[in-house]
C-alpha cells in the first residue's frame, strides 16, 4: 500500500461540478475520500457515481451543511483527520450592488470564507502533527477581476486568496502546504443555470456558452468554459507529494481569462 492509498480526502461541496470532479480525481487514487453535501440523498449519490467511475469503494458521504457551525462539527464528528483538505464548497448568483442585504453578504461569507476557516481550523493542527498536509482553497477569476452582477461573490473569493496565503505562513516549515487555485468560468450545473438567466434560456446551450464568453469573459483566451475535470486536473497535482514545494501560491486554471502575468 502506497501513502496515497493511505489518506483521507475532504472535499466540501462535493456532490457536483468541480467539487465532484476533483472527488473522483483523488479516489482514483485509492484514498479514503470524504463526499460533502446538505443533502443525505444528494450526498450518497454522488459517492455511488464516484463509485461507479472510479471502481474504488473507500467512499465516506458525509452530508452537513459546511457554511455553519453545527455542520461543522457533524463533519468533525464522522472525520476526525484528514490529509487534503479541498475547500471546494461555495455559491454564487448575480444580484445588483444595492439590492444586496446585510443578511445576504454575512450568508455569502459564512458559506464561502468561513466554512473553510472552520474546517482548516480543526484539520491543520493534526497534518502539523504529521508532518504533512495539503490544504487547498478553490477561489475563482472573480478574486481579481470582481463582476459587477456579484460584487458579493467577487469579496468571499478574494478573502479565500488572503486567509490562504496567511495559513501558509502560518504553518511554514511543517510538510503542510496551503495554496489557492482559481478557476475560471466552468460548465456546472450552477454555471449553466447562471448563463441561461444571463443571455437567455431560450438559446441551444452551445450557442449560449459562446455568447455569454464573447460578451461577459472576453479576455478568455480557452473561448470556451472550462470543463470541471480540467480544473481537477490542477487541484490533484496540488494535493498530492508532487507539489510539495508549491504553497501559498495563488494558481489559476482560469483558460487565460484573468489579463496579467501573475495573479
Amino acid at each position: 500500500m502506497n501513502e496515497t492509498t493511505k489518506r483521507t480526502v475532504l472535499v466540501s461541496g462535493s456532490t457536483s461540478g468541480i467539487g465532484e470532479a476533483i472527488a473522483t480525481a483523488f479516489a482514483r487514487d485509492g484514498a479514503t475520500v470524504v463526499v460533502n453535501g446538505r443533502d443525505q440523498e444528494r450526498t450518497e449519490a454522488a459517492a455511488g457515481r464516484i463509485r461507479s467511475a472510479t471502481g474504488h469503494d473507500g467512499l465516506l458521504p458525509v452530508a452537513a451543511d459546511l457554511g455553519t457551525a453545527e455542520g461543522a462539527r457533524t463533519v468533525f464528528d464522522a472525520v476526525p483527520e484528514v490529509d487534503v483538505l479541498v475547500n471546494n464548497l461555495g455559491i454564487f448568483g448575480a444580484t445588483p450592488f444595492m439590492e444586496i442585504t446585510d443578511e445576504e453578504w454575512h450568508h455569502y461569507f459564512e458559506v464561502n470564507v468561513l466554512s473553510g476557516v472552520r474546517l482548516a481550523r480543526h484539520y491543520i493542527p493534526g497534518m502539523v502533527r504529521r508532518g504533512w498536509g495539503r490544504v487547498i482553497f478553490i477561489s475563482s477569476e472573480s478574486s481579481l477581476m470582481i463582476p459587477t452582477e456579484m460584487v458579493h461573490y467577487g469579496m468571499t473569493k478574494t478573502a479565500q486568496i488572503s486567509v490562504s496565503r496567511g495559513l501558509a505562513q502560518t504553518v511554514a516549515g511543517s510538510g503542510v502546504t496551503v495554496n489557492t487555485v482559481l478557476p475560471g468560468p466552468t460548465l456546472t450545473p450552477g454555471v449553466e443555470t447562471f448563463i441561461a438567466d444571463r443571455v437567455g434560456a431560450d438559446l441551444p446551450f452551445a450557442e449560449a456558452e459562446a455568447r455569454f464568453i464573447a460578451e461577459e469573459r472576453p479576455t478568455s483566451l480557452l473561448r470556451r468554459l472550462i470543463r470541471p475535470e480540467e480544473v481537477a486536473g490542477l487541484v490533484h497535482y496540488v494535493g498530492s507529494d508532487a507539489s510539495s514545494a508549491t504553497t501559498g501560491a495563488t494558481l489559476r486554471v482560469d483558460g487565460g481569462l484573468i489579463p496579467m502575468i501573475i495573479p
